[in-house]
């Protein structure tokens, strides 16, 4: 029998060539009802929730809430709920681990070292996800090559062993043209952030309006150096 690293190499030849909706019916039909698909109400995320409403299939959607989010995200989450009708499930961080990590090192500790920052993001994104993927057979995120240096490598599909989950990316060859091109086109809610030059949005104290020639990652976590921008959803290493 194929590994898993070898079913996701030839699963994604051959949904390279399909449009969402038929990769999603590829998908549904190898992995019924384990199908989880993670927004951050991203531009991408936006797109891939349209798609997800207009398919016959109970792909189950999910957030995030860290707690420290921007106000516009919240309004997004409400206005996409309230168009297409659908269920979001949040998870949070878990109280007593918050609770004592903001009670030694403070609200804001993530500024003070890389270190620090870490286990914040851990707290309050990887463990939550964690819990989000039991029972889940492929994970859906909005990634896309050219977020970053270490994104452009990946493949539409993924082996994730960390997480034990096949990991697609629906529009990972899509630009943002083509996003906002979807979005006006079927009047899909977004984060006004957007428009106001923040192209990748996550927690307000760790996020920033880019500059004009930066990288669209550029305004996460500005005060690190470039190679350090991930906060451990998605660790390149643990896919092969």
């Amino acid at each position: 029998m194929d590994s898993e690293f070898e079913l996701a190499s030839q699963y994604a030849k051959d949904l390279e060539s399909f449009t969402i909706q038929d990769s999603l019916r590829f998908l549904w039909e190898k992995f019924p009802h384990q199908i989880n698909f993670s927004t951050s109400f991203s531009l991408e995320d936006q797109v891939i929730t349209h798609e997800i409403s207009e398919s016959q299939f109970n792909i189950g959607i999910f957030t995030l809430d860290t707690g420290r989010l921007f106000p516009e995200t919240y309004s997004t989450w409400e206005r996409t709920i309230n168009r297409y009708a659908l269920t979001i499930k949040a998870y949070y961080p878990e109280a007593p681990s918050l609770e004592e990590f903001v009670e030694r090192n403070g609200p804001n500790s993530f500024y003070q070292s890389v270190d620090l920052r870490k286990q914040c993001c851990h707290i309050r994104k990887v463990i939550p996800l964690n819990k989000a993927l039991v029972n889940t057979k492929v994970w859906i995120s909005g990634l896309r090559s050219d977020h970053s240096e270490q994104r452009k490598d990946l493949k539409i599909l993924e082996w994730d062993s960390n997480h034990q989950v096949y990991k697609f990316y629906p529009v990972f060859f899509w630009t943002e043209n083509e996003l906002r091109k979807s979005i006006n086109s079927h009047g899909i809610p977004y984060n006004i952030l957007f428009d106001k030059g923040f192209p990748s949005i996550g927690c307000a104290p760790c996020t920033r309006a880019i500059k004009p020639g930066e990288s669209m990652r550029a305004g996460r976590w500005w005060w690190e150096n470039p190679d350090q921008k991930e906060c451990g959803l998605h660790e390149t290493q643990s896919i092969q």
